[in-house]
This record gives C-alpha cells, sequence and structure tokens, in this order.
C-alpha cells in the first residue's frame, strides 16, 4: 500500500516498518492458529481488539477529523485525474495495463489506495502498543485484500477480456471449481499436482538411505566430484515441511550444488507422524539429530560433521548443540549453518501479537487430544499471511479466470504437507511464547541447559529480507546470540526463495554478508553494502575453508554398520 506523505509511518524506514496486512509471522507461535482454526476468522469475529483500538484513537478527535479530510482529498484529487497513488511495485495484482491506461480502471484502483491509506493511518494514530498495533492491521489489511476490485469480475479488466473471449465459460468452470473447493472447505488449489512426482521430476539426487529410525531416514547422496571435502555435512531440514525444498529439482537444488563443489552431504527426512507418535517431543527430534550426526561420522570416518539446519529445524540443532556443550561433545560438530531460522523469537511478527497464553493452551491440549497437529491447518494459516498471493491470487485466477493454477515446483513442496507431532507443538508453543532458547538456562534440551552463547562454534547464519514467517531482524539477533564467529547473509528473498537461489547468468538476486553485526539490525542493514547474484558461492567458500583436504570420493553409500537399505529419497518422503 503507497503511503501518504503526512502519514507518521512514511518517516519509518521500509525495513522497519511493520508489513501493512498480513504479512510478517513467527513461525512458532503459528501453530497455535493451526490448532484453532483461521487467524483471520478468529480475529475479525472478536470486537474487543477492535472496540480498545476505538476507544484509544477517539481520544483524538482531531486526527480522525484530518484523516478524514485528507480522504476527501485525495478522492477528489482521484475523480479529477491528479493522484499520484499507485499501488506498490511488484504487486501483481495489478499488472493488467488497463489499471494505468484506462481513466476508469485507474480511479478505481486509487480509491481503494487511498481508502487504505486512510485506514493505515489511522491505526498509526491510535498509538497501539506493539501487540494491538499488529492485530488492527492484521484485521484491517485482510479486509482490505478482500475488497480489492481485482477480487470482483465486474471490476478486474482481465477477467472482463477473457469473459468477452470466451462468451463467459471461464466464469462456468471457475464456479464449479469453487463449489467443490467449497464442499470440501479448502482454499482454492495453488498448483497443478499432476505435473510433479517426488523421486520423479523433484528430490532427484541420487542417493540412499542408510539409516531409518522411528524419527527420521538419513539419507547419503552419491558424491559428484571424483574428490570430496573430508569433512561432511548434515542436513536438519524443517519438522513441518518435507526436506526437498533443499533438493527441489536440478539446477535449483542446494544439496546438488554443494555436491558438485566436492562437499560429502547428508539429508535427514523427518517421518509424518501421526497419532501414535504425539509422544515425539523437542528431545526425542534432539537425540535423532545427534543420532544422525553419529553415523554421517561413522560412514565419512570424519572426527568432526558440518550441521546445516533450516527453519524449525535451526531450533532442535541449537538445543542439540548446547546439549553437546555440557556433555563436552561440542568438538563433534564443525559448524553450525542456519537457514531463516528464528532462535530468538521476541516480537517475532504478526502472529506473535495474534495469541496469548489461553489460546496458546488450547492450542496445544487440541493437538494433544488428537496427537498431532494437521499438516494442512498449518499450510491453511501461512496461506493467510500472504493473502494476495496464497489466496485471492487463486481466487482470481482459478474461479474468474477459469484456469488451472499453474505448475510450480515450490508450491508443489508447499501443499505437501506434513503433520507435527503433539509433543513437539507443545514445547515449539513454549518456546515461542516465553522465548526460552534466547535465555540462558531458559530451558533444557536431554537434560542440559541451553545457552547459545556457549555454543562455540563457527556460524553461517541466512535470512530473507521479505520472509513472511521469519522475520529477518529475529534471525539477526538470534546470530547474534551464538558463541563463535558468525558470518550473516541477509538475502533480498522471502522465506523460501532465501534457500533457492541458484547462482546463474539470469540469476537477480542480491544479498548483503557480513562477519560484523552491530546491536541494531537496521544498522547492519545500513552499513553492509549489496551484492549481486546468489549466496550460495559464498557459502561454499566459506564451507570449504572448514571442510578439510580433498580425499578420492568413494563410490559405495554406506558403510558396514549403516548399510544403504533403500535408494533415495527413501520412503518417509512418501507418507501422506
Amino acid at each position: 500500500m503507497t503511503e501518504v506523505s503526512d502519514a507518521p509511518a512514511a518517516r519509518r524506514s521500509e525495513a522497519a516498518r511493520p508489513p501493512r496486512g498480513a504479512t510478517g509471522a513467527a513461525l512458532d507461535v503459528l501453530l497455535t492458529d493451526a490448532a484453532l482454526g483461521s487467524p483471520v476468522a478468529r480475529v475479525l469475529s472478536s470486537p474487543a481488539e477492535a472496540l480498545s483500538a476505538g476507544l484509544r484513537l477517539a481520544r483524538r478527535p482531531d486526527r480522525i477529523a484530518r484523516r478524514a479530510l485528507g480522504l476527501g482529498r485525495e478522492l477528489a484529487r482521484v475523480a479529477a485525474g491528479r493522484s499520484e497513488l499507485a499501488p506498490r511495485k511488484g504487486d501483481r495484482r495489478f499488472g493488467d495495463p488497463a489499471w494505468e491506461k484506462s481513466w476508469a480502471f485507474r480511479r478505481v484502483l486509487q480509491a481503494y489506495l487511498a481508502a487504505g491509506e486512510t485506514v493505515d493511518g489511522l491505526i498509526d494514530d491510535a498509538q497501539l502498543d506493539w501487540r494491538l498495533d499488529r492485530v488492527m492491521r492484521f484485521a484491517a489489511g485482510n479486509v482490505h485484500d478482500l475488497l480489492s476490485p481485482t477480487n470482483f469480475a465486474l471490476l478486474n479488466p482481465a477477467v472482463l477480456k477473457e469473459t468477452i473471449d470466451q462468451g463467459g465459460a471461464n466464469l462456468v468452470k471457475g464456479a464449479r471449481r469453487a463449489g467443490r473447493d467449497l464442499a470440501a472447505r479448502r482454499l482454492p488449489a495453488m498448483v497443478d499436482t499432476s505435473r510433479f512426482e517426488v523421486g520423479g521430476n523433484i528430490a532427484t539426487t541420487p542417493g540412499a538411505v542408510v539409516l531409518r529410525t522411528d524419527v527420521l531416514e538419513l539419507i547419503q547422496y552419491a558424491p559428484q566430484a571424483k574428490r570430496v571435502r573430508e569433512v561432511p555435512l548434515l542436513f536438519i531440514p524443517p519438522t513441518i515441511n518435507k526436506y526437498y525444498i533443499l533438493d527441489l529439482a536440478p539446477d535449483r537444488s542446494l544439496v546438488e550444488h554443494l555436491l558438485r563443489q566436492g562437499q560429502q552431504v547428508f539429508m535427514a527426512s523427518w517421518r509424518n507422524p501421526d497419532g501414535d507418535q504425539g509422544h515425539f517431543d523437542f528431545d526425542t527430534y534432539a537425540a535423532a539429530v545427534l543420532e544422525a550426526r553419529e553415523a554421517v561420522a561413522e560412514i565419512t570416518g570424519a572426527d568432526t560433521v558440518h550441521l546445516n539446519a533450516a527453519c524449525s529445524g535451526g531450533l532442535i540443532s541449537a538445543g542439540a548443540l548446547a546439549h553437546l556443550v555440557e556433555t563436552g561433545e561440542l568438538g563433534e560438530v564443525a559448524s553450525l549453518s542456519l537457514l531463516v531460522s528464528a532462535l530468538d523469537s521476541a516480537r517475532a511478527g504478526t502472529t506473535s501479537a495474534l495469541t496469548n497464553r489461553e489460546l496458546a493452551a488450547a492450542a496445544v491440549a487440541e493437538s494433544a487430544r488428537r496427537g498431532y497437529l494437521d499438516g494442512q491447518a498449518l499450510a491453511n494459516v501461512f496461506a493467510w499471511l500472504r493473502p494476495n498471493d496464497l489466496v485471492w491470487g487463486y481466487v482470481v485466477n482459478n474461479y474468474l479466470m477459469g484456469k488451472k493454477p499453474p505448475a510450480f515446483d515450490i508450491l508443489y513442496w508447499n501443499q505437501d504437507a506434513v503433520r507435527l507431532s503433539a509433543g513437539l507443538h507443545r514445547d515449539f508453543v513454549r518456546i515461542a511464547l516465553d522465548n526460552t532458547l534466547a535465555e540462558p538456562g531458559a530451558m533444557e534440551v536431554l537434560g542440559s541447559p541451553v545457552d547459545l552463547g556457549a555454543i562455540d562454534l563457527d556460524a553461517y547464519v541466512v535470512a530473507g529480507l521479505n520472509d513472511h514467517i521469519v522475520p529477518w531482524e529475529n534471525a539477526y539477533r538470534g546470530a547474534r546470540l551464538l558463541g563463535g564467529d558468525t558470518r550473516f547473509v541477509l538475502s533480498t528473498s522471502g522465506h523460501i526463495q532465501a534457500l533457492i537461489n541458484p547462482p546463474g547468468p539470469n540469476s537477480k538476486s542480491s544479498f548483503r554478508v557480513s562477519h560484523d553485526l552491530p546491536a541494531d539490525p537496521e544498522t547492519f542493514v545500513e552499513c553492509t553494502p549489496v551484492s549481486s547474484g546468489s549466496w550460495w558461492p559464498d557459502y561454499v567458500a566459506w564451507l570449504q575453508e572448514r571442510s578439510g583436504d580433498l580425499e578420492p570420493a568413494r563410490k559405495e553409500l554406506g558403510s558396514g554398520a549403516y548399510p544403504a537399505v533403500a535408494d533415495a529419497p527413501g520412503s518417509y518422503v512418501h507418507a501422506t
């Protein structure tokens, strides 16, 4: 949403300003809403926050009058064709040329933007505390997104053109799809799933399962270089998604890229838990990480192993390392890499504002009753954090345009949801509410107190500037808690694109990187130059410096103690 010049928000930096609407979220507290239902419906059905905000704003009638007058003046400029309001750069809803060239559609768009600016300004004027400010922006943003003219057939020029071209057949096909989705109580489909097959055209890097436990399968990838580095790398993926986001497709796979650079690579593939695994908790997964590390060391003959953990896998890995500190075994790990992971969950975005202890307790009780948190419920909550991209865009495409959803590998992975065991759900919620990982001694893992500052390892931490799940500021503050030398990378991407960042001549990526991490995240942004391209080559160089000498690659996978039992991608990744 474009900002009016006299709004206090206009004086904030873009990075510091909380995102309008439903963007920006805390991964772990999101689990509350997944258990209790849509955060949108819950917030909009509860008038308490709106009443509180309204009372605060009522004490400033001068601000209300000022905003009303400002809206009237802007609408007059819109009607006269003199308004300069324009959608945010990259807002794909308004990509049709008619929004700019047609006097009628341009005025509809600018009136819509002016209304949104006014509501945004009123929330600023209310001077709410952090939590209530986020709640009100979330609710107002979702209503504003719902009322976008692009969501209505008669106000969307692209839909009108399609309707004329097809004689209305698009609306008939769309109505049928909408009816099926409503009957099934599901959001519009985001991807054509018929175009993808795990192990067929995604997750295809050759390898073998060399360890299978009740919690995970360990995949060893076949080397893709004649000589490999001595110190192997073990990936610990998120626990609420399947691992293959890190091995998505040829030339878009971080695993493949590292193998080609001579790295030995292993991957944990989590079991998709059901009610019988409801007791799996944080300690269960931390112990599984350490068991996988031991297997990697035995198979490769290495004394130490690199850990690379993504998203929620980073929390678990940090806890496991804290246990190794207490047992005097931290030397068994060569380095720690964290990808879009928030060890510090303080004020971690919109969802941490939308929950409280009572709601969290209800969510934990609900998942305990079932033994797990449903993966599709998680996916739905994620979607409502970016409703224009992940909900309304597909309403327009599927229902108004009458088209099939696209065939896109990232979206296929996104809908391939997994369940979260009740025990781990409970522990994640507690960590998020009390920020216990960030407080030395506030929690224990495997009987050992956690102190991130005692993890004296070189670390490589990646965050996404536009991440709507793990705010980059939280990832940054978490990086500063670690006790070793930390290299922080801020990619100009979102939660997923920060990971799928292959180098190449057509790469539009850029990133900031530095070992110097001042206390204020904004100072890091201001003082760190932007580098063009992917961060992957920087990571390869960093990793190789810490991976020992090159040695001939072995053709056989596994070992006597850990024989290969199945080809990659294994069986756990296929479980639904």
